[in-house]
């Protein structure tokens, strides 16, 4: 979340930024309610006082009747002052992040394209979409998946769980050589976790599925769980950044209707994911996104992948990004779209997720400050095997292996598995 100081102080820029986001916050609420609630805390402090001053030595029967009274009063005051508190804070909490002054300000189609990598796939036969060559392949049952779960879900067979295997290993090497400590995280995480990293644990339009009668949600991405490992923590980054490349399963309501992008992989309840992710100083945080976008590019190129990089527009870039690039790869699923579809993504989050979840390091003068968090997808297994078996499909079905892969899978090509 952001200042509340910083929030009176550039009214205006906020209101503006809000708008750009194409959101709706209502900051003149917040403000009344931020002048209300200050006042009303002066008047219970001032309550205390009196209570505490006059609680020394032995009262008279005149002071206990006041004292009965000032208790009752601050007893209604703190009364009022939680219902306060708790508006105060839901609004406060719907307040995006800042946008960085270079980002794109408009809708999903409003993105700036910044560069494209790789070669285009030219192929000398009509190509086909990941799910009907996998399904050919007997790689991938969604009308099990459907049966044992529901609608978007899989099961992974043969030659994809080696593929999603190769691809984790891929990531984890290459994260590995760039200094991010590899971690497994936890599925779910608390609800004031969730809050915390700017994911909605509840209401209509939330995407996380909540565990009935708990206090917990499945994560939809280990940004979550990373966001949280340090949450209430003051960190030592004198010796630099904490940086993590961390694996875990995500879940994802996936409300709403997305036309072709709904189609197979690209869009479904549960997959896994290798996701970067940095705790370092401000002045640190830009630099480091540009590292996180650079080792999301040496990952597909390495897989020798066609894609592009877009700045993400400020109505697309959720509510704690202050800044995001998107890899997108091309995809003959869209090729009536425009031909690309994204893969990843990174972000630089400020100090807007740390200053929910209280954590800091000490600068140079030796005071508490929030740090700054990024986060970067390394390999998503639901829209990296998507792009490497559209691009790399042959003429007789198969898919060849990206070169990178053929060590960790043990084979250079994909063909039909017997079915069973």
């Amino acid at each position: 979340m952001l200042d509340i100081k910083f929030i009176r102080d550039n009214t205006d820029a906020i209101k503006k930024n809000i708008q750009n986001r194409r959101l709706t916050v209502d900051i003149d609420k917040l403000l009344e309610l931020d002048e209300t609630r200050r006042t009303k805390l002066q008047e219970v402090e001032e309550l205390r006082a009196i209570k505490n001053k006059k609680s020394k030595g032995k009262p008279t029967d005149e002071e206990i009747k006041q004292m009965r009274e000032v208790g009752d009063k601050t007893k209604n005051l703190e009364k009022e002052l939680e219902e306060i508190e708790k508006n105060y804070e839901e609004l406060l909490l719907q307040v995006p992040n800042m946008s960085h002054s270079d980002a794109p300000i408009g809708g999903e189609k409003d993105f700036a394209t910044l560069e494209t990598c790789g070669e285009k796939p030219v192929f000398d036969f009509e190509s086909k979409d990941h799910e009907e060559i996998m399904t050919t392949l007997n790689m991938i049952d969604f009308e099990r998946g459907a049966k044992v779960t529901g609608s978007k879900f899989y099961f992974a067979k043969g030659n994809l769980v080696r593929l999603n295997q190769a691809l984790i290993n891929y990531g984890m090497d290459i994260t590995s050589k760039h200094g991010y400590e590899l971690i497994e995280t936890p599925d779910m995480a608390k609800h004031d976790v969730l809050v915390g990293t700017g994911y909605n644990p509840r209401g209509d339009e939330s995407q996380i599925y909540n565990i009935e009668g708990t206090d917990f949600g499945l994560i939809a991405t280990a940004e979550v769980t990373i966001g949280g490992y340090h949450q209430d923590e003051v960190l030592d980054l004198d010796a630099g950044p904490k940086k993590y490349a961390a694996l875990s399963h995500c879940y994802r309501r996936e409300a709403g209707s997305y036309g072709r992008t709904s189609k197979g992989l690209y869009r479904v309840h549960q997959f896994a994911k290798l996701e970067m992710f940095i705790f370092c100083k401000p002045e640190e945080s830009e630099t480091l996104h540009e590292e996180l976008l650079n080792i999301e590019k040496e990952i597909c190129d390495g897989l020798g992948l066609h894609y592009r990089v877009i700045d993400t527009p400020t109505a697309d870039l959720g509510a704690p990004a202050y800044r995001k690039y998107d890899l997108e790869a091309w995809m003959t699923m869209v090729a009536e779209e425009g031909g690309y579809g994204e893969i990843t993504s990174t972000s630089n989050c400020t100090d807007y997720q740390a200053r929910r979840l209280n954590i800091k390091h000490k600068d140079a003068n030796g005071k508490n400050q929030f740090v700054h968090t990024l986060n970067g997808t390394a390999v998503v297994l639901s829209r990296f095997p998507v792009a490497i078996i559209e691009q790399y499909q042959q003429a007789d079905g198969s898919v060849k292996v990206p070169k990178v892969l053929q060590k960790y899978m043990g084979k250079d090509s994909l063909k039909k598995e017997s079915q069973k």
